[in-house]
């Protein structure tokens, strides 16, 4: 259910893709028959001539999309993000990626939030199949406005996108709008003693984390890394400087994504006490609700407080 504290990725992304429809006219929507999920029905509702439903086959999704970027449109093409860049990646890699094509590709369903269709749906390593893509942009948005807000930017830049959301609803971060700016980290905190890097639903865990930190008496910052790629590596020096002890959080696997990536920025830049909360070396789970897999998995705001204590300590 959406309250006023949360909202859904996929709605205000499926309301925000209508609104761009009306103001550009080259947009072409594809999806692999799970419009109803995607909320790319409601483009199709608005615009049928330019929907495209492929029927359950990501592969063929993602080459025509390549054409039609190839002939001038700006194709949008949406799916669960298991399969658009898992089951695709080849055609990902090689008809959109290699020639740098205008393909904005939408994985919906990310992460543990497909928890009811079990662990074949659940993706953790999208962000990692993307991310080693050249030409590849990836975007993680921290809520239902800034996915919307995304969208925007995505559809006006040039060249091949990851744009990857939840299911269902999320806390809201931002409210009506957050002057999204791809590869500008937004600092929604300003700390002395430790950073949170965090991404997607992470980040309303990390605000709540460094309220908790801050009874103890500790000055976390919080940063929202929602683009994972191009990362704001002026951004991770900079926290690493400042605060000298980082915690990145992140609801994919540890192994090639958010934090892969600082860690990546800080071994070369300026070496750091760190700690990666994300999913482990595993696979998911079914039969359990969204919210057990994010505590069996070890996403929780309390996670993240103990991190930063870690890190903190480890630090001196």
């Amino acid at each position: 259910m959406t309250t006023a504290q949360e909202a859904s990725q996929t709605e205000y992304f499926g309301r925000a893709l209508v609104s761009l429809g009306d103001k550009h006219g080259d947009i072409v929507v594809l999806d692999p028959d799970v419009s109803a999920s995607t909320k790319t029905s409601y483009f199709s509702e608005r615009f049928p001539d330019r929907f495209i439903n492929v029927g359950i086959s990501e592969q063929d999704m993602i080459g025509i999309a390549a054409g039609l970027a190839a002939s001038g449109k700006v194709p949008v093409a949406c799916g669960f993000a298991k399969f658009v860049t898992g089951r695709a990646w080849e055609q990902v890699a090689n008809s959109v990626a290699r020639p740098a094509l205008n393909v904005k590709i939408v994985g919906s369903h990310s992460g543990l939030s497909p928890s009811a269709d079990g662990d074949s749906h659940q993706t953790f390593g999208d962000v990692a199949l993307m991310r080693v893509l050249p030409n590849m942009k990836v975007v993680v948005p921290a809520d239902a406005p800034e996915a919307a807000d995304t969208l925007e930017v995505l559809v006006k830049t040039p060249g091949p996108t990851y744009l990857r959301l939840n299911r269902g609803s999320t806390p809201v971060v931002y409210g009506d709008g957050c002057n999204f700016k791809l590869g500008r980290a937004n600092v929604l905190r300003e700390g002395s003693d430790a950073t949170i890097i965090a991404d997607g639903i992470m980040v309303s865990m990390a605000k709540r984390a460094a309220d908790m930190l801050a009874q103890e008496g500790l000055d976390t910052s919080v940063v929202d890394m929602h683009t994972v790629k191009p990362l704001d590596a002026s951004a991770v020096e900079r926290a690493a400087r400042d605060t000298g002890a980082i915690v990145t959080a992140e609801e994919h696997s540890v192994i090639g994504g958010l934090g892969g990536a600082v860690a990546e920025v800080l071994s070369e830049s300026n070496p750091t006490p760190m700690k990666r909360i994300g999913i482990r070396d595993r696979f998911g789970e079914s039969s359990r609700s969204y919210g057990d897999l994010l505590r069996a998995h070890g996403l929780t705001t309390e996670a993240i407080v103990e991190a930063v204590q870690r890190v903190v300590e480890r630090r001196g």
